[in-house]
């Protein structure tokens, strides 16, 4: 665990401190000479399973219909499926100083390590440090070029690799995403009250299979009971989303076609990223 900030014994030097204080002075791993990236949204939650890669890849690819220059950062070394959803064969490539992402089929600019591994059924079985620094090097010798949104699909939890990108990366807002069940909804609470220590404002919560839509009126079922925002009001997040339990979108995911998805699902979340300064 954490060590607990002592405010009468702080020597200022947080490079040998383990104390979980907000006000660590951690300097922001440099931008790679050929990325102008504009904003970095991460996408979080205290658990697995519950939808931060279908939430990232819908974010980002209504900023490709919106007319935005897009990138995704794959945080999930140990479970990376952003590849998959986009349907982006082949591997990344590199020229000894930089590597450069692969493109999905409207242009999206796609980082992850299963770009990176000749057998994408290949275990990673490292040490969280050795997976931070990865995602670090993800950030620094990548070449994205000229990016409107960056898009960072963070791994479960609250530990290494979400606090490596929110040390590390200039974060602009967080997503927090979570589902119907109220024990996971309050393991999210972990995920907004991490992002409120590191001083990274939660732009919005997004609920994942909240309903089932009828197949033949349209009208919404909610399995797990009617939906509630008392995450989001309990922190004064502005924005509450809802996303579906749709066949269709699970198809469109498993198949790579995530970005021939039709609808506005999440709309208001992507106009909010759009006018953030």
């Amino acid at each position: 665990m954490a060590e607990e900030p002592n405010p009468s014994n702080c020597t200022h030097d947080c490079s040998s401190c383990g104390a979980a204080c907000a006000e660590r002075k951690i300097e922001k791993a440099p931008m790679n000479a050929l990325s102008n990236v504009k904003k970095v949204i991460a996408v979080m939650s205290g658990k697995g399973g519950v939808g931060k890669s279908l939430t990232t890849a819908l974010l980002a690819t209504n900023a490709m219909r919106d007319g935005k220059k897009v990138a995704i950062l794959d945080a999930d070394v140990t479970g990376p499926s952003i590849p998959t959803i986009f349907g982006i064969p082949g591997m990344a490539e590199g020229d000894g100083e930089n590597i450069y992402p692969r493109l999905s089929k409207s242009g999206i600019k796609v980082m992850s390590l299963s770009l990176l591994l000749e057998d994408r059924t290949d275990p990673v079985i490292w040490r969280g440090p050795v997976v931070a620094g990865l995602i670090e090097q993800f950030w620094t010798n990548c070449a994205y070029g000229d990016i409107d949104e960056l898009y960072v699909d963070m791994p479960p939890g609250t530990s290494d690799v979400p606090l490596t990108v929110f040390q590390k990366l200039p974060v602009d807002a967080a997503v927090v995403v979570t589902s119907p069940q109220e024990l996971v909804a309050q393991i999210v609470e972990k995920a907004v009250k991490m992002a409120s220590m590191m001083n990274i404002p939660v732009l919005g919560v997004v609920e994942n299979m909240s309903y089932l839509p009828c197949p033949h009126c349209g009208e919404r079922i909610y399995p797990f009971g009617e939906p509630s925002s008392d995450v989001a009001a309990a922190f004064n997040i502005p924005i509450y989303e809802s996303l579906p339990l749709d066949p269709k979108l699970a198809s469109l995911c498993d198949a790579g076609g995530i970005e021939d998805y039709e609808g506005e699902l999440l709309h208001s979340l992507s106009v909010a990223i759009h006018a953030l300064d």
